[in-house]
């Protein structure tokens, strides 16, 4: 087998001006699966939150006010039928 050269080591130290090859350092594969782990249990946190939200402001709020309207307007049935 022949040897194996890192080729950007080869180009930068070629010719009177080597080349300066900045390294980019890639995330282990664990950090990305951290990473991804975090956004889905954060995307959870913010669909629990808005399924939370609905029910307070749309279910309870709106059942409060049907029986708030139902009650008031028994109340004002109840006071004209015994006048």
């Amino acid at each position: 087998m022949t040897d194996v050269k890192d080729l950007s080591q080869v180009i930068a130290s070629k010719g009177k001006n080597p080349l300066i090859i900045l390294t980019v350092n890639k995330q282990p594969e664990e950090d990305a699966k951290l990473e991804r782990k975090l956004r889905e249990l954060k995307f959870r946190q913010e669909l629990r939150k808005d399924w939370i939200l609905f029910i307070i402001r749309d279910i309870v709020i709106f059942t409060a006010t049907i029986l708030f309207i139902l009650a008031a307007s028994g109340y004002s049935l109840f006071m004209h039928i015994y006048r």
